[in-house]
């Protein structure tokens, strides 16, 4: 009776301590603007990734048709988007044995009058995968999953900068 007492005092204990230090779950982003034009490609991963994130809330509508870029609010510039799959490590013999696999991204947001939000910022993240000739499948297969774990990722920065914009 006493160690359940004890243990019931201990969960309210923390309980209050973490609504007294501002817990809370994340939430969607609230945004100062309400339409976004992107000429991100509609073949690009990352920019459908992108494009489905920011309607997902339903406070954003993402344009891509250029004859309707007046209706947009800010205007976000895609400077490049690439996948890079580098070398870095060879045997004796002369065969790869690590690559390292790198997403680069280029963006600015600006206004229809060419006011800058958020200056020209290049994410670029890169993760590094051990090759053997043995399990090409396996690896072709880990290394997709890397680049969409990358992708993800730098969706979330950028929806953390676009969040950040206050005034438009």
């Amino acid at each position: 009776m006493q160690r359940r007492l004890l243990l019931s005092g201990m969960v309210s204990t923390a309980a209050l301590g973490l609504s007294a230090c501002g817990f809370a779950l994340r939430q969607a982003p609230n945004f100062a603007f309400k339409t976004l034009y992107s000429s991100q490609s509609e073949s690009s991963p990352l920019g459908v990734e992108l494009k489905r994130s920011l309607q997902a809330n339903g406070n954003v509508q993402v344009i891509s048709d250029a004859r309707q870029i007046d209706r947009a609010d800010v205007i976000l510039d895609v400077l490049s988007d690439a996948r890079e799959k580098v070398v870095v490590g060879v045997n004796a013999s002369g065969q790869v044995r690590e690559f390292q696999l790198r997403i680069r991204f280029k963006f600015k947001l600006r206004t229809l009058k060419g006011k800058e939000l958020i200056p020209e910022t290049e994410l670029v993240l890169q993760r590094d995968i051990s090759f053997n000739e043995s399990a090409v499948l396996a690896k072709e297969a880990e290394e997709g999953l890397l680049y969409r774990d990358m992708q993800s990722d730098i969706v979330q920065q950028i929806m953390r900068r676009l969040a950040a914009v206050t005034e438009v």
